[in-house]
């Protein structure tokens, strides 16, 4: 019999019970069986088979059904929609044998925020809390029922969020050359998802054309988008304000770049490509010539020129002295090409238009067998 229930099931070989489901069989009348089949959840309690003897022996047994979790839907919250900072409350129950524990979290694995500054991976508990949504609490919610009996049950539960369109507009001037490309661009957010568009200053809708392409790039997560807008062959028409522009139920939102001219681009060198100069040679050290004034460099056909002039006034009966640098005695120019120094010479020339005192030249000889660079100063 159930004891429960206090329902005789059997008597001897007979089945007492309308339940199709209970059998009794025996082993030759020693061993007695009581067969259920098909178990169910009200099969659980404690069961008695008695012998009816001078003194009655009785025995019990206690039946245990274990049930898989499930998930009543009619009682757990189905998805939800509100608006941003907002308070939302998830609910999920469930049934099974033994009762089920219940756990929340998110689709994408992400965190749980309970509040300001509590965040959690995973929450246990029928009833989930969040206060003050926003935009990054927005996704798909788990419900999980387990008990330990396969198989573990979950329910999805979407939450939306809703706001008005915001923009952020990298670049609000942008320069380009005439005859040129360019490509203006804003970033939007909004739920539900918003109309994006473009307009002139002058309010004008800008439409898909040869001149204009535009393209709108969905992010992550979806509520983002990245608006472009391709201008073709910049012309001076095309120099002002352009708009972009993002509707949705919540709202309206927009956004000003303006655009201007700008020089082209120049071409800048290869770095790879390295100028070299050409080598010069240093000055000599042995013998250097420091006087105040301008620095003048003479080379060999310098010194030619010079020394062609001193001869033709040694012709005409001039007698000129060298001066050496150096310490060097005084020389005539026919010797200047047997000397290994340096000289100098003051030659007359053309009076001083101003003054009319005679103005003189300070010729410099350079040994002619080392054809070096020479700096001097006049």
């Amino acid at each position: 019999m159930h004891f429960e229930q206090s329902a005789i099931l059997t008597v001897h070989n007979h089945v007492i019970t309308r339940n199709p489901r209970v059998s009794v069989t025996h082993d030759k009348h020693r061993t007695w069986f009581l067969h259920i089949s098909d178990v169910r959840e009200e099969d659980r309690g404690r069961y008695m088979c008695q012998i009816n003897t001078v003194t009655a022996k009785t025995q019990f047994g206690y039946l245990h059904v274990v049930v898989p979790p499930s998930i009543d839907d009619s009682l757990s919250s189905s998805d939800v929609i509100v608006r941003e900072g907002a308070n939302v409350t998830l609910t999920c129950r469930a049934n099974g044998s033994p009762k089920p524990t219940i756990k929340w979290k998110r689709d994408d694995s992400s965190k749980i925020s309970i509040s300001k500054g509590h965040s959690v991976s995973e929450w246990e508990g029928e009833v989930l809390e969040m206060a003050r949504i926003s935009r990054l609490d927005m996704g798909a919610y788990l419900c999980i029922a387990s008990n330990g009996v396969p198989p573990t049950v979950s329910k999805r539960v979407k939450v939306s969020v809703d706001f008005p369109p915001m923009l952020w507009i990298p670049h609000q001037l942008v320069g380009a050359p005439l005859y040129y490309n360019v490509t203006l661009e804003c970033f939007t957010e909004a739920h539900p998802t918003s109309l994006n568009y473009w307009t002139r200053d002058d309010g004008h809708m800008i439409h898909e054309s040869p001149k204009y392409h535009m393209e709108n790039v969905i992010g992550t997560p979806a509520y983002k988008t990245h608006m472009k807008l391709l201008i073709r062959h910049i012309v001076t028409e095309d120099y002002g304000t352009y708009k972009c522009v993002a509707k949705n139920p919540r709202g309206e939102s927009d956004g000003t770049i303006r655009l201007y001219t700008s020089s082209p681009p120049t071409t800048t060198p290869d770095p790879r490509a390295q100028t070299v100069p050409p080598p010069s040679r240093p000055p000599r050290r042995d013998n250097p010539i420091t006087d105040k004034g301008n620095k003048y460099q003479s080379n060999m056909n310098e010194i030619e020129r010079r020394e062609s002039g001193k001869q033709k006034t040694d012709e005409g009966g001039g007698k000129s002295h060298l001066n050496w640098v150096g310490g060097a005695s005084q020389v005539t120019a026919g010797s200047l090409l047997s000397r290994d120094t340096v000289g100098v010479e003051s030659l007359p020339s053309q009076p001083d238009t101003a003054t009319g005192r005679p103005n003189k030249i300070n010729v410099y000889y350079f040994p002619l067998k080392s054809p070096s660079n020479y700096y001097f100063e006049f």
